[in-house]
């Protein structure tokens, strides 16, 4: 237009700034603005409206206010539509102060607030997690004749199943269908996501087939949680079913689709087959993002693949993708499960140069690896240089290091990090104490491996089957005479077991048998009672022959 010599009219520059606010892009919005008050004698309502709406979108609150005080210095009245344009934009940046201020002028200017302004408020508060405030609001909305439209409805529903109480959430669904509205595309949405998270996949499948019966046409989104559910449910036969009616449906998945079917089968330890929807998805046209590649180099951390996981790294650096702390994580958990520990000092150099900090979950990785290693100056080393960087220790990070504590053999150390972690507010766990019950056992004390567990219920905390496995192995382990402590120690576990229904494998059955004959080679009490916590097959079958090395695995298969 303009090398013709045609001039850009207010309309023509209010619909330019428009298309840039649609697809974010205020910076291009701004410049059209700024050409548009040089050529143009005046401006009009709605130009302001769309380059408001533009920085709204953007989350640029700010530069949003300068122009509306700009637009009113020049005695330009704003409309209504503008005020909710205002709303959303603070809704968006989680501002409820200024988002109720908005509504309070919006009618102190003579509006009528509608179902739309209301509806800014109920998705502010649903957005928030108040979603008592937002059906206060909805509540507000009808006492002054205003009726809910599926929007508002929609917003409500969705409130209740991000807090996960999908009772309300379906009450709302019940009362919106009485009033005679139909759901839209984005509540069926919402509705199949709600039985996903439920783990009713079945249900999910169904309101697919009703909103195609509605002449819906299901989205990615539609799909995607459908999909995740079977993925995490580990039945990847049923979740590739669902990809590949999705694309039947004429449905092209998306990058976030391929990621959930990766997901899925690199918790079935799938690799192979996960490597292969890369591939399918390159052939697509799709590129795999940064977070495609990191969920890849988990699969193979949780291998202790560091080769591999160190492939994917490179796949990253090379796409130009953005390296975050996620990845790194997973690079750090493939040195530490292989046992390459000077691996994750040149990893973490790295980190230090792109300028990624080490959160509590890094550290928690690190002091992890080295505890397993039973080094306990690395994992004090880091302990020190979290406090350093300011980085609070939380309950896994303590127990991680009381871990190393007690595979270093030093009981009066891992004693004190708890009463340390204890003054700084931080409560042992089940794990804590099932870890200092294990360096006890570790340390040929298991009286006070049996001390420290009485003290875990005293404080209050519930003994998991773990936490017994390692105490019975601990007594049963000193079992070469009948001392009293054992003698009814060993009875009490026992008890305590058959009451809370805890039984254990075979392996471990048998090698509890062995360490007991020591004492009772004709069996006895404590016979009788240990066999009370045995398989059920235990008397009905042949015991198989255990190896020495089944043995030891069975005497400290949790310590890990």
């Amino acid at each position: 237009m303009k090398s013709e010599g045609i001039e850009l009219t207010v309309v023509t520059y209010s619909i330019l700034i428009a298309g840039c606010a649609n697809i974010n892009d205020a910076e291009s919005a701004d410049r059209l603005f700024k050409e548009a008050k040089q050529q143009l004698n005046s401006l009009n309502a709605i130009i302001y409206s769309n380059i408001i709406y533009a920085h709204c979108q953007t989350g640029n609150m700010a530069r949003a206010e300068d122009l509306v005080r700009e637009m009113e210095g020049g005695g330009i009245d704003a409309p209504i539509d503008l005020y909710h344009t205002m709303m959303d934009g603070y809704i968006n940046v989680r501002n409820e102060e200024k988002c109720l201020v908005v509504f309070e002028r919006l009618k102190e200017c003579g509006f009528v607030p509608s179902v739309i302004s209301y509806g800014c408020l109920i998705n502010l508060y649903t957005k928030i997690g108040k979603v008592s405030k937002a059906l206060e609001i909805s509540k507000t909305m009808e006492s002054c004749g205003i009726r809910h439209n599926s929007k508002t409805y929609s917003m409500l529903i969705n409130g209740f199943i991000q807090l996960n109480d999908y009772a309300n959430a379906f009450s709302i669904f019940e009362e919106m269908l009485k009033a005679g509205l139909k759901p839209d595309l984005v509540l069926y949405n919402i509705i199949v996501n709600a039985f996903c998270k439920m783990g009713n996949i079945d249900r999910a499948i169904r309101i697919v087939d009703e909103m195609q019966k509605e002449r819906h046409r299901p989205s990615s989104r539609t799909f995607r949680p459908i999909i995740y559910g079977f993925a995490v449910a580990g039945d990847m036969k049923k979740a590739l079913d669902i990809f590949d009616l999705m694309r039947r449906s004429s449905c092209i998945p998306t990058v976030e689709t391929y990621n959930v079917l990766i997901l899925g089968l690199v918790r079935k330890h799938q690799m192979e087959k996960a490597v292969e929807v890369i591939d399918k998805m390159v052939l697509a046209g799709i590129a795999p993002t940064e977070h495609t590649y990191t969920t890849i180099m988990e699969g193979y951390a949780s291998e202790g693949d560091t080769g591999k996981a160190f492939e994917y790294f490179t796949k990253i650096k090379d796409g130009g993708l953005k390296l975050d702390v996620f990845t790194y994580v997973a690079l750090l958990k493939a040195c530490c499960k292989s046992g390459r520990m000077q691996s994750t000092l040149a990893v973490t150099r790295e980190m230090s140069a792109q300028r990624i900090p080490r959160n509590t979950f890094v550290y928690n990785i690190l002091i992890d690896g080295w505890a397993r290693r039973g080094d306990v100056w690395e994992a004090a080393d880091l302990m020190q240089q979290m406090k350093e960087d300011g980085v609070l220790p939380d309950i896994h990070t303590y127990t991680s290091f009381v871990n190393a504590c007690c595979k270093a053999g030093d009981m009066l150390r891992a004693s004190k990090v708890v009463e340390e972690m204890e003054a700084a507010g931080v409560m042992p766990n089940v794990k804590t104490y099932t870890t200092l019950v294990r360096g006890w056992a570790r340390s040929s004390l298991p009286e006070k491996a049996l001390r420290c567990f009485e003290e875990m219920k005293l404080a209050g905390l519930k003994p998991d089957k773990a936490a017994y496995h390692c105490l019975m192995t601990s007594l049963l382990s000193r079992a070469t005479v009948a001392e009293e402590y054992l003698y009814s120690g060993i009875l009490n576990v026992c008890r305590e077991m058959v009451e809370c229904e805890l039984t254990v494998d075979m392996g471990t059955a048998v090698h509890w048998s062995k360490c007991l004959r020591k004492i009772e080679r004709s069996g006895g009490e404590l016979t009788e009672a240990l066999q009370k916590t045995f398989p059920p097959d235990w008397n009905s079958r042949e015991i198989p022959r255990i190896s020495r090395d089944e043995l030891n695995n069975a005497s400290d298969d949790e310590d890990t």
